[in-house]
């Protein structure tokens, strides 16, 4: 073989070891991931599979912490998976969830929000769905709510869509639009951390909170 043919052929097995190189860098970036510190939808869908399979014990509130990446464990174990405690393309699968291509990041909790927001302003003025959102992000923010969407979204007793299924139908364009804005810092609330709608309302303690703004049936309060 000449010498020119040499460098040819190296050249070439260069060229195919890189675009491997590339392609398993591209297939990584792209897989799902949720591991200890990720929140978010899908992470409430881990927990509560794992929860009705008796994998886990621990709280559905879509934080992935210590209990969570040890029910992960427990069930990877049983189920011929690497035990490493996170959740990939086959622990998702093997769960029943599909993979999405976003990882464990910020767009679950987007996802939720407009979920949430979906589901308690549904037919509210679109700057009313915005200030929903904020009021979640505000409590995020606040030292008497949890510290995630997750936690606040799915705090016992905080948003009565969950116990009343208007928070499984389906989530509308606006919505999205509407928590896009919030989690980019719109707050048409000015800070409040309660909302309700005096037509519906049935506790007497929300009518107690100093009143901020009024939008379409929501007042929003402090």
């Amino acid at each position: 073989m000449s010498a020119e043919r040499k460098k040819l052929v190296l050249m070439l097995a260069i060229l195919f070891a890189v675009n491997i190189f590339i392609i398993a860098l591209a297939q990584s970036a792209s897989a799902d991931l949720y591991k200890k510190g990720s929140s978010g939808v899908t992470v409430t869908e881990i927990q509560k599979r794992l929860k009705a399979w008796g994998y886990y014990t621990g709280a559905v509130d879509g934080v992935y912490g210590s209990r969570t990446e040890e029910a992960v464990r427990y069930f990877q174990r049983k189920n011929g998976l690497t035990p490493d405690g996170q959740v990939g393309n086959l622990t998702l699968a093997a769960l029943g969830i599909p993979a999405t291509g976003s990882g464990g990041g910020g767009s679950g909790d987007l996802q939720l929000l407009a979920r949430l927001i979906s589901a308690e302003a549904r037919g509210e003025p679109y700057l009313g769905q915005v200030a929903v959102g904020a009021v979640v992000l505000n409590r995020v923010e606040h030292p008497s709510f949890p510290n995630s969407i997750s936690g606040v979204i799915y705090q016992p007793g905080a948003f009565s869509c969950l116990d009343d299924g208007q928070f499984d139908e389906p989530v509308s364009e606006s919505a999205y639009r509407a928590a896009k804005e919030a989690m980019n810092g719109y707050d048409p609330s000015y800070g409040a951390i309660y909302y309700f709608n005096p037509v519906t309302a049935t506790s007497k303690w929300i009518w107690s909170r100093p009143l901020i703004v009024t939008i379409g049936n929501h007042r929003f309060c402090s």
